[in-house]
């Protein structure tokens, strides 16, 4: 296996070197970009999003909950990741991955922090609150899921409706009007390979970078970061990505509008 990373990390190098992509994109180009929302007609909201090859489904749906202790009057927030071998050869049945875990967390933490979603306003009353689930499937795999997880959910997001709630309970196939949301969040992802970035790496250039870097945004602020892998970011690195991530973001944000 790591002959194998090695030898991909070698030829991306090569590539690379040339300014060429074996896909022929630049550097800092995306892959073909859809989100559709509203494609599941049983949940709150729902959203597909197609990045290449990539394809990630989340799902939306609403229950009533008891608070976390610390946050008495906030509504609950949960997010969860299935890697199905629907999805890929690469995953297995059993237990949620590490892998899986991971792309839940930076999901729900760039969705968390943008303050999209006002979770106060989810307070029913004491000792009750709503929780918002967001549930991500992985349909394909082919490099990518945190920006295309991302996009899916904040689809959803804007496609969800708030449901009804009497005397405690949700009345199911009632709602009382969309989710009101602060603004949007979108993630890019930079995959390092030598002194090299790529934004929206494959899954082919996934095996052979060296780190990752992930970075999600709102219009006005940077409100996540995630790197994996053994690459090391300088200052003026991290500053540079920051600045293109503003820019990719204001052109991923179109494809929710």
């Amino acid at each position: 296996m790591e002959i194998q990373k090695q030898l991909k990390r070698d030829f991306l190098t090569t590539l690379l070197s040339q300014g060429k992509r074996a896909d022929e994109r630049g550097k800092m180009d995306y892959r073909t970009t859809k989100v559709q929302k509203g494609v599941l007609q049983n949940s709150e909201g729902s959203a597909l999003c197609n990045l290449g090859k990539t394809q990630v489904l989340c799902g939306i749906k609403f229950d009533i909950a008891t608070p976390f202790p610390d946050r008495p009057k906030e509504g609950v927030l949960a997010t969860g990741a299935e890697f199905t071998p629907l999805g890929s050869h690469l995953f297995e049945p059993g237990p949620p991955s590490v892998e899986s875990i991971e792309l839940a967390r930076v999901v729900d933490r760039g969705v968390r922090s943008s303050n999209a979603v006002d979770l106060q306003s989810f307070f029913l009353e004491e000792g009750k609150v709503l929780a918002l689930y967001l549930d991500l499937y992985v349909l394909d795999h082919d490099g990518n899921l945190f920006d295309a997880a991302t996009l899916a959910a904040m689809g959803a997001l804007q496609n969800c409706i708030m449901p009804k709630v009497e005397g405690g309970k949700i009345i199911r196939n009632e709602n009382k009007g969309s989710l009101p949301l602060a603004t949007s969040c979108v993630s890019c992802t930079f995959a390092k390979v030598d002194a090299y970035h790529l934004l929206d790496p494959t899954l082919d250039e996934e095996k052979g970078m060296d780190g990752r870097l992930t970075i999600a945004t709102t219009p006005k602020h940077m409100c996540a970061a995630q790197k994996s892998g053994w690459a090391g970011y300088t200052q003026k690195d991290i500053m540079e990505l920051v600045d293109i991530s503003f820019a990719k973001g204001d052109e991923l944000r179109r494809h929710l509008q």
